[in-house]
């Protein structure tokens, strides 16, 4: 049954009770404190009229018939609260316990069952009127907030597919380009003089860089919305960072950047992604790279630590003030640095670092103060734990 009186919009509270004059009498007094109404006279008709309903809030008689409830009638309401709170659709209605009986125990279950307050009959209707708006304001900052919070996920997840899909048909033509570059540099189009080929040398350094930050955006949304296979090898700590050298020389020679090695004696062959690691380098040896005004110097180094091994990347670049050694690793951050010139950049390079250091369940963190250079410490496990991993998006 429902009430007349009320209005129209007004909040909307279950009874249940099996004692209709108990029900009468709460009818009356929520009627002329302003709300509407519906009853319930057992367990599962209480939880029908929650899920068909929604009623804003629920008062619940602690001692009802349970049906097929399948727990004792003395505890009928507790379970009713239970299965209200566990359950998504229903799990923020405020419930309110009114039974007969003061007794400490029944306080207790009423608690555990996620009951939100506790009226012992007879009850007074002014608190029972206090008591009822303010679970209902309490449910609507809830409401809010979470309203709120569904918002902004659905509004990330539409800049993350757009992200996704812009970053994918950039793909394609910077790789035609850079095979354009390739094939002028290799003369296939004709002989270029000297000042030519230094010009397209240094676009195709940029255009390689855009292809990896391409590449970063699209390895970041694939490591965050799937399980990662890890594919593990043994590594040579001194190998490794020869490679990386090697492969950055010609850069370091454009950008009149010097490199040293210093591997410890102690440091262990572990296993690891090797792709996925070398692109952690390169993403840190870019950043050393690319954010310095001048002619930079990196320091790789490795060593043991305990059951790990730890890889440091040290320059002498800007530095990085602290208030921004956690926030550097989150999606989309970017310091900005004075006196260093402005560098494209999509602000995912230090977050994919993170993600695999976290996918091998080593850790990353960087020691830095503006205007001494960086330290980009990071260790991984000899041997990781799993082999297939998923890594949060919550974490950066």
């Amino acid at each position: 049954m429902e009430s007349n009186g009320p209005r129209g919009d007004a909040e909307l509270i279950l009874v249940a009770d099996d004692v209709p004059a108990n029900v009468e009498l709460l009818f009356d007094q929520l009627h002329v404190l302003g709300f509407r109404a519906i009853a319930a006279h057992d367990g599962p008709s209480a939880l029908r009229a929650c899920f068909e309903s929604k009623p804003d809030l629920c008062i619940l008689d602690v001692s009802m018939p349970a049906g097929d409830l399948g727990c004792d009638d003395r505890s009928t309401g507790f379970e009713v609260c239970r299965r209200i709170k566990r359950d998504p659709r229903t799990k923020n209605i405020p419930v309110i316990f009114v039974t007969a009986l003061n007794d400490t125990t029944d306080r207790v279950k009423a608690i555990e069952a996620g009951g939100d307050d506790f009226l012992t009959k007879p009850h007074n209707r002014l608190v029972l009127g206090a008591r009822v708006r303010s679970l209902l304001k309490l449910k609507a900052a809830t409401d809010a907030l979470e309203e709120s919070l569904r918002k902004g996920r659905e509004l990330q997840k539409m800049r993350d597919d757009l992200m996704k899909m812009i970053v994918h048909d950039l793909k394609t033509p910077l790789t035609s380009v850079l095979a354009t570059m390739e094939m002028l540099l290799d003369g296939d189009f004709g002989p270029i003089g000297p000042e030519q080929k230094k010009a397209v040398g240094d676009a195709e350094g940029k255009a390689e860089d855009l292809l990896s930050l391409i590449n970063d955006v699209l390895e970041v949304s694939r490591i965050e919305e799937a399980e990662l296979t890890l594919d593990l090898q043994p590594i040579a700590p001194a190998a490794i960072l020869t490679e990386i050298e090697h492969e950055w020389e010609v850069r370091f020679q454009q950008e009149r950047a010097t490199c040293t090695i210093d591997v410890s004696d102690d440091a262990p062959v572990f296993e690891a992604d090797k792709e996925l690691l070398k692109r952690v380098f390169n993403n840190l040896v870019q950043n050393a790279v690319t954010h310095s005004a001048e002619a930079v110097n990196i320091d790789f180094k490795a060593r043991r630590d305990g059951d790990a091994v730890m890889f440091t990347i040290a320059d002498n670049g800007p530095g990085i003030p602290p208030q921004y050694h956690e926030v550097i690793f989150r999606k989309f951050e970017r310091v900005k640095t004075q006196g260093v010139p402005r560098t494209r950049s999509s602000g995912l390079g230090l977050a994919f670092c993170k993600m695999v250091v976290d996918a091998h369940g080593g850790r990353i963190w960087v020691q830095s103060a503006e205007g001494q250079g960086s330290s980009f410490h990071f260790t991984l496990p000899i041997k990781p734990a799993e082999r297939v991993v998923r890594v949060s998006g919550g974490v950066i």
